[in-house]
């Protein structure tokens, strides 16, 4: 944390709600809260809050910060005092935006501020699923002696985004240096940036069928929610790598445990789940699944960071313009 730049206060707020789970916001970044906000309180059980206890944590509150709480119609409809919310983490798909925009709540969020982290793990689920990391791994810890097997590498493979906002751009500089082919799939107008880099875009049905490496990078959204159901997983072209590091419910795992058992997908390395913690032991024990605890943002400098975001969006009302928001 640096003085350089002091976080600004917003004295409207008299009382201030944090029902992130306890252990998940940054100790610098609380105690930079309490230094501006004195009366903040935090959530210290080891879990999150349900609705009842989320209407019960916060019903003195004019303001609050959320992680990925849920902040449901009923719940907002059940706080009249609250006037603002800050949004620290990634993605804003556990709250109500309808409710808040009807409400008239400020709602203050920053896009990308953990696109470099995920865009690292995604190099490195890239990586690990080509050379066969995930079931060499497993049967070395089971004591098993295998040999190696034949790997690829991530040099010069055709790799698939769907979804190129923050961290999609982010994994398209660090892919760079690896002269991969990168295709691109957006229902937004990236050509700028796509001309500069040597991205090619294309349709997603196209995009399943050529990539040798596909990486989801989208938000979660009634449009995306089911979106790679069977029909686009049988899709996928044959031996690739399929990474999912955005949201869970995009893809349909027990559709997903069939295309892993069949051969069809040389790895799947998601560190995003439907239900989480993870519950499909299935999937999560088969050889060829890499599977991680939802940690594309746990690194010391981005969570403080992303918690520092969620304090300027008490004040600044961050980008997500709620206005101009399409529901």
């Amino acid at each position: 944390m640096t003085d350089q730049n002091p976080m600004p206060v917003n004295p409207q707020i008299q009382r201030l709600g944090v029902p992130v789970i306890a252990g998940g916001v940054p100790e610098a970044g609380k105690r930079e809260l309490l230094e501006l906000y004195p009366n903040a309180k935090f959530n210290d059980l080891p879990r999150g809050l349900t609705e009842d206890e989320m209407i019960a944590f916060l019903a003195d509150c004019d303001a609050a910060i959320v992680g990925l709480d849920l902040l449901s119609e009923r719940v907002i409809d059940a706080l009249p005092k609250l006037k603002i919310v800050g949004k620290f983490g990634a993605g804003y798909d556990t709250v109500d935006l309808k409710a808040v925009k009807r409400r008239g709540i400020l709602f203050g969020y920053t896009f990308g501020v953990n696109a470099l982290a995920v865009a690292e793990l995604t190099v490195a689920f890239a990586i690990m699923g080509l050379r066969h990391v995930p079931a060499l791994n497993l049967a070395m810890r089971e004591g098993k002696r295998p040999r190696w097997i034949m790997g690829r590498l991530l040099s010069g493979r055709t790799v698939g985004i769907h979804g190129c906002g923050h961290i999609g751009k982010a994994l398209v500089r660090l892919l760079q240096p690896f002269g991969c082919r990168i295709l691109a799939c957006d229902i937004r107008d990236y050509s700028d940036f796509y001309a500069q880099y040597g991205v090619e875009a294309v349709e997603m049905d196209e995009l399943l069928e050529r990539s040798e490496v596909l990486t989801l990078h989208l938000a979660k959204s009634r449009l995306t929610t089911g979106m790679y159901d069977r029909k686009a997983l049988e899709k996928i072209r044959e031996g690739a790598v399929f990474i999912n590091t955005c949201r869970g419910g995009i893809v349909d795992e027990e559709v997903l445990l069939e295309r892993l058992e069949g051969g069809h997908l040389t790895a799947a390395c998601f560190d995003v789940f439907a239900i989480e913690p993870a519950q499909n032991d299935r999937l999560l024990r088969h050889p060829n699944m890499l599977a991680t605890p939802h940690m594309g943002a746990a690194i010391e400098q981005v969570r403080v960071e992303m918690f520092r975001s969620a304090i300027r969006g008490l004040v600044e009302n961050g980008p997500v313009q709620l206005e101009n928001y399409d529901f």
